[in-house]
């Protein structure tokens, strides 16, 4: 009797662990770091048996394949590990994203793997509630033309988005009022079209820090330091150890405003020679002593710019303008955070890969830890990493605890 106990006991404890690794294995997974079998029980530091059985009921839920008969490398010796993958067929996230220049919904999967999207819109209005209703609409016929299960959604706004509240803060280039209650009006968008799941709102250079992290250019980064500008402004996002850094009410890392030129342009928060409006698409069109078109958004323009005049000498010297304006905040911020990675995304993307020497100097000149060399600066590797990172928002209650999320 005891023997059967002891036995029941056991069954059940190795039942729990195998649970409890259910989120950590769908994480590791879902981000590609375990790309087999053998690591993810390396990984998740568990048996061969518990691995095998998290798998197998990660595959149940279908979320992850799991292929029993891999092929051998070339030259491999022993039996080929199981290999893992995300299931393509699986759910997908809803994933919006308002910028000023438009807004764009899409449907992604997990690892990060936009299944379909919309064209995206270039015109957006004073009302949040309108705005957040016709991106919830473009996202539904996406899913009902898809025929998947949707778990979730999420939303980039270019704001700082105070917490617990889930109110815009400054969302400055929307014309939308101070405080503007998004995660509300998104909740109640994504309700009224019958969207299941939970819906949230945040940062979008936060979230595209977060997608960077997970499947891009931050991969395996421990303090990933997130620097971006879009269609308009300058935003600044932090993860550590994988996780968002956002302050105690979700306002860190407000970036924009750091001054680069006392004697620059006027910034709306007050101040002269922000970041945010010395490095932004319209500061370089300014430079470069060119007027803003009706044809496409700011940030288009200033890459075609870029791209297409880069010997025509205003041009250039705009971009040597604007590196040493972003490489002196990007110093600043070096030595205050000690990140052991820097990237770069939008247009300050393209001002690194149009003169990388130059803005790794200037960091390098005004920042202690630069000096050394020991900080990379790269380029953002994700297209739409805003939207993806708002996926992953919605992905994350799945990530932590898979069963509960979808049963």
């Amino acid at each position: 009797m005891n023997g059967r106990a002891d036995k029941a006991t056991t069954t059940r404890t190795r039942l729990e662990r195998g649970r409890s690794a259910l989120g950590p294995a769908l994480e590791l997974v879902h981000t590609g770091r375990a790309p087999t079998r053998a690591v993810l029980t390396t990984e998740l530091g568990v048996t061969r048996a518990t691995a095998g059985a998290v798998a197998a009921e990660l595959e149940a839920l279908g979320l992850i394949r799991v292929d029993s008969r891999p092929g051998a490398a070339a030259g491999s010796q022993g039996r080929p590990s199981h290999r893992l993958a995300v299931d393509d067929t699986g759910p997908v996230v809803l994933a919006a994203q308002v910028h000023a220049d438009g807004f764009r919904a899409a449907l992604v999967a997990l690892g990060g793997r936009t299944v379909a999207t919309t064209p995206g819109c270039v015109i957006v209005s004073s009302d949040p509630a309108q705005v957040l209703g016709a991106v919830v609409a473009e996202g539904a016929a996406l899913l009902r033309d898809s025929g998947r299960r949707c778990v979730g959604a999420g939303l980039a706004v270019p704001s700082a988005v105070a917490e617990p509240e889930g109110t815009a803060l400054n969302p400055l280039h929307l014309a939308w009022p101070a405080g503007a209650p998004v995660r509300d009006l998104f909740v109640e968008q994504v309700r009224a079209a019958g969207i299941e799941g939970p819906a949230f709102t945040g940062n979008d250079v936060n979230l595209a820090a977060l997608a960077e992290h997970r499947h891009g250019a931050g991969r395996g980064a421990g303090q990933l330091l997130c620097v971006a500008t879009g269609h308009r402004g300058v935003g600044g996002a932090l993860v550590v150890d994988g996780r968002l850094h956002t302050g105690s009410s979700g306002l860190a890392l407000e970036v924009g405003h750091l001054t680069v030129n006392p004697e620059g342009r006027p910034c709306h928060c007050g101040s002269r020679g922000c970041l945010d409006v010395e490095t932004d698409p319209l500061a370089f069109l300014d430079a470069a002593g060119r007027e803003p078109g009706p044809e496409g958004s700011l940030l288009q323009q200033s890459r075609d710019l870029l791209r297409t005049e880069y010997a025509d000498r205003s041009v250039r010297a705009a971009a040597e303008e604007l590196i040493d304006r972003l490489g002196q905040g990007l110093a600043g911020l070096v030595n205050i955070l000690n990140p052991d990675r820097v990237i770069l995304g939008g247009l300050h993307r393209e001002l690194l890969d149009a003169d990388p020497a130059r803005l790794r100097a200037v960091v390098a000149d005004r920042s202690l830890w630069g000096r050394s060399g020991s900080v990379p600066i790269l380029a953002c590797a994700l297209d739409h990493n805003s939207l993806v990172g708002a996926a992953e928002l919605a992905w994350q209650p799945v990530l932590d605890d898979p069963l509960a999320a979808l049963t």
